[in-house]
């Protein structure tokens, strides 16, 4: 049985995102600009990235602490050579409380992947797409890669029997012309369209609040063409606020962590690809468990690490950057996924 484990805020564990690699095939502009992630970049060796082993220990031991959720995130977590096989070993998790296992992917390679991660166990999928037009997509990734890859990707996953969430980030002056043919194209497929605000995810992409979008804008937007109802959350932490078409085609999701934080109820934890803790997409630095790992510690050492860290977390950096505090220097997500 779990224990329940809660914050100085009261919040309690329930999910944890795995970065399993660095690396990236693309160069979004508002996550890894090519500017700062070129060719002289150097990423991490891997003889410094966590073992799959490793991974499962600190899975292990956090589901029993009361993690429900696994997402596994790079980076391209696509790029990990051999991923089915955590995949396989985070499933194994199922007996023991872990209810949920999903991975977000840019979809470049899942035309080739997606059967063999759902046979291993996978879930769910969430793509992000950032416009269906050609020349939007490609000044926005950065490398030239085309829509319709993608799009044979989520094919690929919808034919393996992986349910489908696609992540817009909106972001003015470059696709935020493109939001309603984004609805248009998924409204009616059973794939869910998320539409993200712009973050200041780390501190390499020139971050404005004048390049937001607010969550209410996108929704005018659609409101214009279609009528929308909201829908209750599924569960306690959802950061999507979910509306359903009124004509029944389909729901969308918002998330508006700029305009409408949600730190109050963030239930989340962060694994880096080389082995960090971070308690919030904000934070600075992380704590270090590989090194406990390495060194002869296993899963009471983690335990020990994370109730310590948990315990005393009280991140709320959304809330007080709506409230004109924040501006501190913080982690590139690219480094501990989204």
């Amino acid at each position: 049985m779990a224990s329940q484990l809660t914050d100085t805020l009261q919040r309690p564990l329930r999910d944890l995102r795995i970065s399993v690699t660095d690396r990236c095939n693309f160069r979004c502009t508002y996550c890894m600009p090519k500017e700062v992630f070129g060719a002289g970049f150097r990423f991490l060796p891997r003889a410094d990235l966590l073992t799959f082993e490793e991974i499962e220990v600190v899975a292990r031991t956090l589901v029993s602490r009361g993690v429900e959720k696994i997402r596994i995130t790079g980076g391209e977590p696509l790029l990990r050579r051999d991923l089915p096989r955590l995949v396989e070993m985070l499933a194994a998790l199922d007996s023991e409380g872990l209810r949920d296992l999903t991975l977000t992917t840019n979809g470049a390679l899942l035309t080739r992947q997606a059967q063999l991660l759902r046979e291993a166990g996978l879930q769910r999928v969430t793509v992000s797409l950032d416009s269906l037009d050609d020349e939007v997509f490609a000044t926005m990734n950065d490398v030239g890669f085309p829509v319709a890859k993608v799009l044979d990707g989520i094919e690929a996953a919808e034919a393996a029997g992986l349910p489908v969430k696609v992540n817009m980030v909106v972001q003015r002056g470059r696709n935020d012309g493109c939001v309603a043919d984004m609805a248009q194209a998924f409204r009616r497929t059973g794939s869910v369209l998320r539409f993200i605000e712009y973050m200041d995810v780390g501190t390499t992409n020139g971050w404005r609040m004048d390049d937001v979008v607010p969550a209410t804008e996108i929704l005018a937007k659609l409101e214009e063409r279609w009528p929308l109802e909201p829908l209750a959350p599924r569960y306690p932490g959802e950061v999507a606020k979910r509306w359903r078409y009124g004509d029944g085609m389909g729901e969308i999701g918002v998330i508006a962590s700029v305009t409408q934080p949600f730190c109050g109820g963030c239930t989340r934890l962060r694994l880096s690809a080389e082995g960090r803790l971070y308690t919030c997409l904000f934070a600075a630095q992380g704590t270090d468990i590989r090194a406990a790992l390495r060194e002869g510690g296993g899963a009471a050492d983690v335990a020990e690490i994370a109730d310590r860290l948990w315990r005393r977390r009280d991140d709320r950096y959304s809330e007080i950057r709506s409230a004109g505090g924040a501006g501190a220097p913080h982690v590139e997500m690219s480094h501990i996924g989204g």
